[in-house]
């Protein structure tokens, strides 16, 4: 409880017994963990912070040291108080710290002290010694509450001074590292000039400055580190400035990548390492990129044709520049031809390459050679063990024999350990950040450190390795990669599986969705078809009721909806008279022929008869004539009444035809105008029957699909409790064997006891299972001796 009566004095009236309540807490906080928690827990950043606010923010006076001394105290190497803080949303309170004004001259001492201690709390929170999850965690909530923005603001202002502005660029620096989305920001920062200039191009203007300062040159080469850490765009944007597609022909405007060779053949040799790294930086851990780079060609000179960047590098190296130069060169060379068989290709392709890399490390030199030497060895052993053997006099067996003819593997193995062994080795694998006191100093990069440690154990092993070995080291490596292929194939295509499972299941969803909502207007338009088929019975019975009323007025015809068929019957026998009125008027022509040659006749016989007047047969048979002819004349009389007869019907039809044809017509339209609806109505029941229809089949796939995965399901199921019953059977015999076994041992007990009784000597089983240990131990000293 003595902690949070300490935490009350924080909200005291008095200033005096708040301020040395602030110290108190300041020196009880330091290098213990448990006070530190006690301390937070105890609101103690909501105190501190009101108190910052209160006092002026970094315009405040020593109060406000004070505070973040005490803040720093509670968040450094403190994990616990860290996240605390982040959940507390207390980074967000953090942004208005960093506001500047446009005029940044004449700051006090204490403004410059406050603002520093504020940049190192904030880098408290993202140092690269944090967890990496609580570090991406706070460097997210950096971006999205402005901070990052502010601090960028910082970094591009006018009249910030040196040391604020370095640590700035520190800060910036690690409120980015490995995250990319802070990189992707950062790289879209401008500076404030004409034409704009990206913030990274601007700052790599400074690194390779020889008149900056050193420590903001440092600073400027740990945000560039940072930037490109696990950031294979940022990587490939920088590499791309170097190609010679991509490289500004006018000269307008100064890139990234000209800028660090400009620095990597400039006469200042801490400009050379610097550039070096950077670019070594450009191609960590990117195999194509490292491919991409060995398109850079370089002019030296007017008239001389361009040489690669790789052959630059080399010939800078054979020219024996300084050694700050030198070490440089080689850690570039060394990350490039790592893991990189083409670079190695190219590298091993020149001719002067191999005997200068052997020359150097077979020199007895001094202790400022060595570590050349050591490197050196570094980059030959590199393009052994990453030798694709694909030029003939460069092959692994053939360069492994010349070290040991010129070198020698133990030499070569003693002269490779001197890199690791170097003082400034160790300095540089402690962090991250360039922590050097002055430029001679500058010799490692930490990411180099890491390259060394992981290839100095293969290539010693390499060395000493025969040619069988290699080969079968390379089989080796061929069964892992086509391993590696197959996993990454079959990974790929459960990937691919999972994705098509999942895209299935979507239409599964939706067509059921699609089912459901089709459904709901099946049920929809089969109501409206009823209400339709119910207006058409109330239309057609309303269409009888008019032609009726209409048939009521006529003659004597009722024609309408339902008396079609009798109109029908009228029509025919209608025919039938007109049929029959045909026959008849054939049969009265025919009648007529019949008489025209009884007439011809008469005539001939009535001459006969004046030249024969004394025949009697003739006069006979004109008599017989005569008679015949009368009868046909009174036939004829007769049919020519019932033709006659026959035409006034005729007629009287063909009026009551005329009658009936104007009611037919209005019944036939209003008929035509109800059977053209009807028509419709079927269609639409068509067009929906044929939609009932698709959907129904899709309901069956879809139901096929399920029956097959229930199906698997029940197999599963089955297999399932087939195994469970197995398993209680294993368990019930285990059961059984325990039961045997414990009435084995009464028995045992039992006769045991007995024979005691009897005064028969009996053992004990701590005696028996001894004896038992001790044949074994005995057994096994025998085989041994065998």
């Amino acid at each position: 409880m003595g902690v949070s009566r300490l935490m009350d004095l924080l909200a005291d009236s008095r200033e005096v017994i708040r301020n040395d309540g602030v110290l108190l807490l300041q020196q009880l906080t330091k290098s213990n963990a448990a006070i530190q928690k006690i301390v937070a827990f105890e609101n103690a950043f909501e105190r501190l912070l009101d108190i910052v606010t209160e006092e002026g923010n970094s315009d405040g006076g020593i109060v406000v040291e004070d505070c973040l001394l005490l803040l720093q105290n509670l968040l450094k190497n403190n994990n616990s108080n860290q996240n605390f803080f982040k959940e507390g949303s207390y980074i967000q309170r953090m942004k208005p710290w960093f506001e500047v004004g446009d005029d940044n001259c004449g700051w006090s001492a204490q403004k410059v002290t406050n603002l520093h201690l504020m940049l190192q709390l904030v880098r408290v929170l993202v140092s690269p010694t944090n967890p990496p999850g609580a570090t991406t965690s706070c460097q997210k909530a950096m971006f999205h509450c402005g901070l990052l923005q502010q601090l960028c603001t910082i970094l591009m202002a006018t009249g910030v001074p040196a040391d604020i502005l370095t640590e700035t660029i520190n800060t910036v620096s690690e409120v980015i590292r490995g995250c990319q989305m802070n990189q992707d920001y950062f790289a879209s920062v401008n500076a404030p000039s004409n034409p704009p200039r990206p913030a990274i191009v601007v700052l790599l203007m400074s690194m390779v400055n020889e008149r900056q300062p050193f420590v903001l040159r440092c600073a400027v080469l740990y945000c560039f580190q940072c930037f490109l850490y696990k950031n294979h765009k940022g990587q490939g944007e920088i590499v791309s400035t170097l190609l010679p597609s991509t490289i500004d022909a006018t000269g307008s405007s100064v890139s990234a990548g000209q800028l660090l060779c400009g620095g990597l053949f400039s006469t200042d040799s801490l400009s050379n390492w610097c550039a070096a790294v950077a670019l070594a930086h450009a191609l960590q851990e990117n195999a194509a990129l490292k491919e991409q780079l060995l398109r850079v060609q370089l002019a030296t000179s007017i008239g001389n044709p361009p040489v690669s960047l790789l052959q630059q590098c080399t010939n800078i190296l054979s020219q024996g520049s300084k050694v700050q130069t030198r070490v440089g060169l080689l850690m570039l060379l060394c990350t490039w031809l790592s893991n990189c068989s083409i670079a190695v290709t190219h590298f091993l392709h020149n001719p002067a390459n191999v005997p200068f890399l052997t020359g150097q490390i077979a020199e007895n030199l001094g202790e400022e050679e060595q570590l050349v030497q050591g490197l050196c060895a570094l980059l030959l052993g590199i393009s052994i063990y990453y030798n694709d053997n694909s030029l003939e006099n460069y092959r692994k067996e053939k360069l492994k024999q010349l070290i040991e003819k010129r070198i020698g593997r133990e030499n070569f193995v003693e002269k490779l350990g001197f890199i690791s062994k170097h003082e400034l080795y160790s300095r540089a694998a402690q962090k991250p950040q360039p922590g050097f006191s002055s430029p001679e100093h500058m010799m490692f990069d930490h990411e180099f450190t890491k390259l060394v440690k992981e290839l100095e154990g293969v290539i010693s092993k390499a060395i000493y390795k025969s040619s069988e070995e290699d080969k079968k080291e390379e089989e080796v490596k061929k069964t892992l990669e086509q391993h590696d292929n197959i996993v990454t194939h079959y990974k790929k295509v459960i990937r691919e599986q999972d994705q098509e499972l999942e895209e299935l299941k979507q239409q599964v969803s939706t067509l059921k969705s699609q089912n459901e909502q089709l459904q709901v207007t099946v049920t929809q338009q089969v109501s409206q078809i009823q209400q339709h088929k119910d207006q058409y019975n109330l239309l057609k019975v309303q269409l009888g009721k008019d032609t009726q009323h209409h048939n009521s007025h006529g003659d004597t015809v009722q024609v309408n909806g339902i008396q079609l068929e009798e109109v029908s019957k009228l029509r025919e026998e209608l025919e039938d008279w007109r049929n029959r009125h045909e026959q008849l008027q054939g049969q009265l022509k025919e009648k007529d022929a019949v008489i025209e040659n009884l007439k011809s006749l008469q005539l001939e016989m009535g001459t006969e008869q004046s030249s024969q007047l004394s025949s009697s047969g003739g006069m006979e048979h004109s008599a017989e004539l005569q008679k015949e002819l009368e009868m046909l004349r009174t036939q004829i009389q007769l049919q020519a009444a019932e033709i006659s007869k026959l035409q006034t019907e005729n007629q009287k039809l063909q009026a009551m035809n005329t009658a009936v044809d104007p009611s037919l017509g209005a019944s036939s339209a209003v008929a035509s105008r109800s059977s053209e609806k009807e028509g419709r109505l079927l269609q639409e029941l068509g067009e929906l029957q044929s939609q009932v229809k698709a959907l129904s089949e899709e309901k069956a796939s879809l139901q096929q699909q399920l029956d097959s995965s229930s199906s698997t399901v029940a197999i599963l199921q089955d297999e399932k409790s087939k195994l469970q019953q197995e398993v209680a059977e294993a368990k019930k015999e285990q059961d059984d064997l325990l039961v045997l076994l414990a009435d084995q041992d009464q028995k045992l007990s039992a006769l045991r006891s007995k024979l005691k009784d009897l005064g028969m000597p009996v053992e004990d089983e701590d005696d028996i299972e001894s004896g038992d240990q001790a044949d074994e131990d005995e057994d096994g000293d025998e085989e041994e001796q065998d």
